[in-house]
């Protein structure tokens, strides 16, 4: 069941709305959000009807990172407790980070902290043009650990030393620049955007988006040698004897639509 702070919403073309409702707090998180996103998360993945998964927020701010309630009670835990703390909020990044759905970070106002996580988490990563970004952990005396894997796959080892180690604001056009998003719109048009992306996500076969997300993981950063092109000779030969290859080719070569396409 869905709590007041996580709202979700699945539209007849299996596109999903995932919102984080704590406006009065710029949507920050604590343990208990991170616990109601993950298992939401991971309910979604297991939900053949979710095509599409656009992770956005209410209010002013995309999240503003980590609840300042939760940090104050942090400050009082034992190494144990922190640890198995900040695990917790490694297995939502993991989790958001590998679902086999397509994901779009809809981020307007502030992305700050575990926010920029967030968004390097996502697919594609849509911003309007006022939101503002900034890895503020270093000045809390503190470090961006868990998030690190997701926002140096982002932007690279060059751009990251520089905005974890000054912990300096930047915009959205800084972000396009730096590859943490994709596009930057105006505030109006930031939902058409996203619903032109959703449309075309749409036409891909299910199972050949999650399988296309794996391969990336799959293939990121390895040699190209013969187990290299070993695997991904098998992951095609899977791939062109499964029934959603099949009946996608068979479409293209009869001109019709596959029969995952709902037409509208």
């Amino acid at each position: 069941m869905m709590s007041d702070t996580i709202l979700l919403n699945i539209d007849t073309h299996g596109v999903a709305r995932l919102t984080i409702n704590r406006p009065e707090i710029h949507n920050a998180f604590d343990d208990s959000l991170i616990a109601e996103l993950t298992t939401t998360l991971q309910q979604i993945d297991q939900n053949p009807a979710v095509r599409v998964v656009i992770l956005q927020s209410s209010g002013k701010s995309f999240s503003a990172g980590a609840d300042l309630n939760w940090m104050r009670r942090m400050a009082g835990y034992s190494d144990e407790e922190n640890k198995a703390d900040s695990l917790k909020l490694a297995g939502l990044m993991q989790t958001l980070n590998r679902l086999s759905k397509p994901t779009i970070a809809r981020v307007h106002g502030a992305a700050f902290g575990g926010g920029v996580g967030l968004v390097a988490c996502c697919d594609i990563a849509i911003a309007g043009e006022h939101a503002l970004f900034c890895l503020s952990e270093v000045r809390l005396g503190l470090i961006p650990a868990v998030i690190s894997p997701y926002v140096v796959a982002a932007i690279g080892q060059r751009a990251t030393r520089r905005y974890f180690l000054t912990a300096e604001r930047f915009n959205a056009a800084q972000a396009l620049h730096l590859n943490l998003v994709h596009n930057v719109v105006e505030e109006s048009a930031l939902d058409s955007t996203i619903a032109a992306i959703c449309d075309e996500l749409i036409k891909g076969g299910p199972s050949a988006i999650g399988a296309a997300k794996e391969l990336i993981f799959a293939v990121d950063s390895l040699p190209v040698d013969p187990a290299l092109i070993d695997d991904t000779a098998q992951r095609i030969t899977n791939a062109r004897a499964s029934v959603e290859g099949k009946e996608g080719v068979t479409a293209f070569l009869e001109k019709r639509s596959a029969n995952w396409i709902k037409e509208s």
